[in-house]
């Protein structure tokens, strides 16, 4: 459990640090846009609730793709395809800065020992 707060905590630090970076903020708006963005239009065109729509719209996006929803319409379908590529693009370059900023810690605290 403590092994578990610590990865947290790296990972709240990391997110501090990267929020001086004005690309990190831009990424993290888009990845929360697109979220919001898919969320909507899987409530609106699939008629799923709220919960079922964000969380469609997170493992899509994170590449899960659990099979317990999947949309019947042919624009639900157009719109994951599309959704699936535009999403993981912003995701894999959201993660790549925590990355970045994650080595910065441990370098820093590397050269601190």
């Amino acid at each position: 459990m403590v092994s578990f707060y610590l990865t947290v905590f790296r990972l709240v630090k990391a997110i501090a640090r990267s929020w001086q970076h004005p690309t990190f903020r831009a990424g993290l708006l888009l990845a929360v846009a697109l979220l919001l963005s898919g969320t909507l239009f899987y409530r609106s065109v699939e008629g799923w609730s709220w919960v079922d729509a964000l969380y469609f719209s997170a493992t899509t996006i994170s590449t899960v793709g659990l099979s317990d929803l999947s949309p019947k319409t042919d624009l639900g379908k157009i719109f994951t395809v599309l959704y699936i590529f535009v999403g993981v693009g912003v995701f894999v370059a959201l993660f790549a800065q925590f990355a970045r900023a994650l080595v910065r810690i441990q370098d820093d605290q590397d050269s601190e020992d």
